[in-house]
């Protein structure tokens, strides 16, 4: 049995990655997406063609394919009408996944690094049952790990592996100068990334600026992008208390926090959720709002869950 309390605290664990699999079965990642892979799979896109979905009947036009023509329709209208099919294509997904030192902090039930990675293995089970074929990188302080997409199982646990090999690494939540940037990994993403990919990049995107902004401005000339924010309460809004104890895990400060500092906080907050809301509204790209409070299953299948067919529905009720 799932243990709905095995995703709490400071670590995570491969073998609770590991059940995530059944889970994921429920979740649809393409249900809001467009692919531009011209390879064969079972996701819906909007390329058009003579596939197995039916999309609509429109007027015929110069080069349509006379086999397509809808006859019924031409005879009642008198206008010779087609019908138009969706092909069923594959992508390869690569989930990025940031593990840098602020990523290891969290004042409620688990750091956001816990959450990043219980996100992260779900989003590669969930790829793994649509057939498609999955990959990763997960960056930390001082090193990355490359998983190239495959369709494969194997290739899902190498991913899950790193992802808890690095998330034991346990670090002060303070970006360190040794560590990459956020513009950096998003331009080292583009070096693996292929057009037609489908990229997910699970972040706190706490340094998301202006050369951030412009790498994800070419990633998103090619690809399907969805940005999973992993915030924690503590950083949107502070505490009503007087006086707050501050510490990176070697030194420990007192602060005053009269309300003026708490609206200052939660100001900075809002902007830089704005900024990263606009910013993927510009590009097309889809924000997923994520807090270390929020049940990390619950949370994608709301997002995520498939959803039965019309005509399943229809005959469902007419039972």
């Amino acid at each position: 049995m799932f243990d709905a309390h095995a995703f709490y605290g400071c670590n995570s664990r491969l073998s609770d990655l590991i059940k995530l699999r059944h889970l994921a079965a429920e979740l649809n990642i393409f249900s809001r997406k467009i692919s531009r892979s011209h390879l064969a799979g079972q996701q819906k896109t909007h390329f058009r063609g003579r596939g197995m979905e039916f999309e609509e009947v429109r007027l015929y036009q110069p080069g349509d394919d006379v086999r397509t023509i809808d006859w019924r329709v031409t005879a009642r209208t008198q206008v010779p009408h087609t019908k138009v099919y969706r092909e069923e294509r594959e992508r390869p997904v690569l989930i990025v996944t940031d593990l840098r030192s602020p990523m290891f902090f969290g004042s409620q039930k688990r750091f956001k690094s816990v959450q990043a990675v219980t996100i992260a293995a779900q989003l590669a089970w969930a790829a793994l049952h649509g057939n498609d074929r999955v990959g990763g990188l997960v960056f930390a302080q001082d090193q990355h790990r490359d998983i190239r997409p495959k369709r494969s199982k194997h290739q899902v646990m190498a991913m899950l592996k790193n992802l808890c090999q690095l998330d034991q690494l346990q670090r002060p939540p303070i970006l360190q100068n040794n560590e990459l940037s956020l513009a950096q990994i998003l331009q080292d993403t583009r070096r693996v990334t292929r057009p037609g990919t489908a990229l997910f990049i699970v972040s706190d995107f706490a340094d998301f600026d202006h050369q951030a902004e412009a790498q994800l401005h070419l990633l998103c000339r090619h690809n399907d992008i969805s940005l999973i924010r992993i915030s924690d309460p503590l950083e949107i809004e502070l505490p009503n208390l007087t006086r707050l104890q501050i510490s990176d895990g070697t030194q420990k400060v007192t602060i005053s926090n009269n309300s003026d500092r708490r609206q200052h906080h939660q100001q900075q907050a809002q902007q830089h959720l704005h900024r990263l809301q606009s910013c993927c509204l510009k590009q097309g790209a889809e924000f997923i709002d994520i807090s270390t409070a929020d049940d990390p299953i619950e949370a994608l299948q709301q997002r995520f869950a498939k959803r039965k067919s019309a005509s399943s529905s229809r005959g469902q009720s007419s039972v």
